[in-house]
């Protein structure tokens, strides 16, 4: 009886030790595109879902980014959302690149005369944009971060979920995603 408990033991051990491995090699960590055009990029963009984060935690509605090019070829990013009195709050801040093809970028809201503290951007990486730059998945390395963006309030399911897909492949924890209204 020792022995049988031993071998079914085993073999169980080992099955969950392949699938732990299946489900891991199933996703990759998160790649940015290739090559990001920021000037076909800058413009009004609807957020469609986000992970939950505390800087977003008042937002009940109409969350949306504004990005433009800057002189020096920084990115002006305005962020706003309606809160539950009914009033637009706004948070402006910007985005430095950090890799040749513009789909890496380091992101700070902090007042201008403190951007230069170590630790104060957040990673902001554009993991797909289609051909037409109307849908993109921004997220960063740490899977904490995770937008779905629109150039349209509403995203039809089916691009959706393809873009919700490919989150997954990279491992973001779509479960928790939030969608609000607009």
């Amino acid at each position: 009886m020792n022995t049988l408990f031993k071998s079914v033991f085993a073999v169980t051990a080992l099955t969950l030790m392949s699938l732990s491995m299946l489900t891991r090699a199933e996703t990759v960590a998160p790649q940015t595109v290739d090559q990001v055009d920021i000037k076909q990029y800058a413009g009004k963009w609807y957020e469609i879902a986000h992970l939950p984060m505390y800087f977003q935690r008042k937002c009940i509605a109409n969350i949306t980014a504004k990005y433009s090019v800057n002189a020096d070829q920084t990115i002006g990013v305005l962020n706003s959302c309606r809160i539950a009195n009914g009033e637009i709050i706004s948070s402006e801040g910007v985005a430095y690149s950090q890799n040749q093809g513009n789909s890496k970028l380091k992101v700070s809201f902090l007042p201008t005369g403190l951007r230069w503290i170590p630790f104060s951007k957040g990673d902001y990486w554009v993991l797909r944009v289609d051909p037409e730059y109307k849908v993109a998945l921004v997220g960063g390395p740490s899977h904490k971060y995770l937008w779905i963006l629109s150039r349209e309030p509403q995203l039809d399911e089916a691009t959706y979920q393809s873009y919700i897909d490919t989150a997954k492949d990279y491992g973001y924890d779509v479960t928790k995603l939030i969608k609000l209204p607009h």
